[in-house]
């Protein structure tokens, strides 16, 4: 029998054989949009390579154009921008750079959105109000997101508004690294973690058992009628003589924190310490922020913290080792739950 002529199995015009399947090789993009340049090239430095080059431009009518100046055809991209004021530009940035990246032919966009934008607006609170982290969700999924990944959301049940993976990240192994190198022995005896109000208790709690420290809460109520207003009322649990550390997930003007340390130090706590993941630090925080009652702060520069808004008993903490290695695992399709323990 003649044998067949193999070379008529193969077009000649690309040189595969037909039914043949062709692996690419994964490749990873980190892009940016503007609101913190620097935390998006930690970012990229964490995991060896660099920002894709994207040009910006912002008209004089405010309208915001992106293009990214290299091919990203069949990429692995993510997109990181965080949410510091002004919040609704960068988010309409971002909106714009996942339609690009979409028509650019990525192959999957992840959003690196270490502070989630409206995250305070979880739910109903009054009737007729919108519920616009959902929103937010929605706007992010249509514009071609395929993934989130966001850092210490003020509320769990985010992760359920976008219709697709959310990678729901967490600073407390930062910040309590921080705390396990820097604090004294004898602060630690006298240590006592101190949830802000009733909302918090789960995360304070968390921190009482990695710190081995007991736990308090302090209960307020808000006028729901005035923003950024808060009444402390009582403190549960024993705070005098002790090393207070006041946890949260975000400071946005300080009002709340102030607050919670005056009734501390009123109630005869020695030191107060403030530790959180988002340093938002609308006016008046910074000035606030500075209060006799408070004895340190420590945060992460999830958001930008521009010189203005630094102080001396200020210590901020590098987010971006933390959002690399989520990445890198998101893109080996490895564990981000395994980066906590478990915790997810």
């Amino acid at each position: 029998m003649a044998r067949k002529n193999k070379k008529a199995d193969f077009d000649h015009s690309n040189g595969i054989a037909p039914g043949l399947v062709v692996k690419t090789k994964k490749r990873l993009v980190v892009a940016a949009g503007r609101s913190h340049t620097e935390l998006a090239n930690a970012v990229a430095q964490s995991l060896g390579t660099e920002l894709v080059p994207t040009e910006y431009r912002t008209f004089a009518s405010g309208e915001i154009l992106t293009r990214f100046e290299e091919s990203i055809r069949g990429c692995d991209v993510f997109l990181i921008q965080s949410f510091g004021p002004p919040v609704n530009e960068w988010l309409m940035e971002l909106l714009i750079m996942l339609d690009g990246a979409k028509r650019a032919s990525a192959k999957r966009i992840s959003v690196v959105a270490p502070y989630y934008p409206y995250s305070r607006q979880d739910k109903k609170g009054r009737g007729r109000e919108p519920i616009s982290a959902r929103l937010v969700a929605d706007l992010l999924k249509t514009a071609g997101a395929d993934r989130v990944m966001s850092v210490d959301l003020h509320a769990a049940q985010i992760q359920g508004f976008f219709d697709g993976p959310v990678d729901h990240l967490f600073a407390k192994p930062v910040l309590l690294e921080y705390f396990q190198e820097t604090l004294s022995d004898a602060d630690r005896d006298r240590l006592t973690v101190v949830s802000p109000d009733t909302g918090r208790v789960r995360v304070a709690d968390q921190w009482s058992d990695s710190l081995d420290a007991p736990l308090a809460i302090i209960h307020k109520r808000r006028d729901p009628n005035v923003a950024n207003q808060v009444t402390v009322n009582e403190i549960v649990g024993q705070v005098e003589g002790r090393v207070c550390l006041l946890v949260d997930d975000m400071i946005d003007t300080g009002g709340t924190i102030v607050k919670a340390a005056e009734a501390l130090k009123a109630n005869g706590a020695e030191r107060v310490i403030v530790a959180a993941t988002h340093a938002i630090f609308s006016d008046p925080a910074t000035e606030r922020l500075q209060s006799r009652a408070i004895d340190a702060v420590v945060v992460t520069d999830t958001v930008p913290i521009p010189a203005e808004k630094r102080f001396p008993t200020l210590t901020i903490l590098p987010i971006a080792p933390l959002l690399a290695r989520a990445i890198h695992e998101v893109f080996e399709d490895g564990s981000v739950t395994s980066m906590f323990d478990g915790a997810a």
